[in-house]
C-alpha cells in the first residue's frame, strides 16, 4: 500500500482471477489486477486500473506503489505512481486521477505482451505466449513468479530514480 495525505487517497493492488484454467473464466474478469486508488476516509473507489485484463499466467498484481513527483515531457511537475509488476511492465499513472502515463517493459524479453496501448491502456497480446487448453506455450516471459515479485523498492528524488529487484525466469 502507498498514501499521499495530499490527495487523501491510498494506492493497492488486486490480485489474480480464479481458478487458472483461463478457459473456465470468460470475460476481463473485472476487478482483478487493477491498481485502485481510494478515498482513505470513506473507502471510494476514484480510480481502478485493470493492468492484465483475464489474466492467464498469474501475474498477480500487488506489488509495491511508489509515489513521486517529477516533471513529464512537456515540463509539468506531476504526482505519479509508478508500480512495477510481476507480469514484466513498470506502469506509471497520474495518481490523482489514474490516468496511465507510460507501461514499459522491464527489459525486450517480456513476451507475454507486445506493448500496451497508451490510449485505451490495454495490453495488446502476442497469441503464441497464451496459455489455452489447445495450444502449448513455451518459454512465455516472465514466469508466474514474475520479472518483479513482492520486493521492496526505492525511488531516489535527488537523481530521479527507481531501485528494484528483477527475476529472469521463463515458464511452459
Amino acid at each position: 500500500y502507498a498514501f499521499d495525505p495530499e490527495t487523501n487517497l491510498f494506492y493497492y493492488g488486486s490480485g489474480n482471477p480464479a481458478p487458472w484454467n483461463e478457459t473456465m473464466r470468460p470475460g476481463d474478469n473485472k476487478w482483478t489486477m487493477t491498481i485502485w486508488g481510494r478515498d482513505i476516509d470513506t473507502g471510494e473507489a476514484k480510480f481502478g486500473y485493470q493492468k492484465t485484463p483475464h489474466d492467464e499466467w498469474d501475474y498477480a498484481g500487488v506489488n509495491v506503489m511508489m509515489l513521486s513527483e517529477q516533471k513529464d515531457k512537456d515540463g509539468k511537475e506531476r504526482k505519479l505512481l509508478t508500480h512495477p509488476d510481476r507480469n514484466g511492465i513498470v506502469y506509471t499513472l497520474d495518481r490523482t486521477n489514474g490516468d496511465l502515463i507510460s507501461a514499459n517493459k522491464i527489459d525486450d524479453t517480456v513476451n507475454w505482451v507486445k506493448q500496451v496501448d497508451l490510449k485505451t491502456g490495454q495490453p495488446v497480446r502476442d497469441p503464441e505466449f497464451a496459455t489455452r487448453m489447445d495450444h502449448k506455450a513455451t518459454e512465455i516471459c516472465p514466469s508466474a513468479m514474475g520479472y518483479h515479485n513482492q520486493g521492496h523498492d526505492s525511488y531516489d528524488p535527488e537523481k530521479k530514480r527507481f531501485f528494484l529487484g528483477i527475476n529472469h525466469i521463463c515458464m511452459e
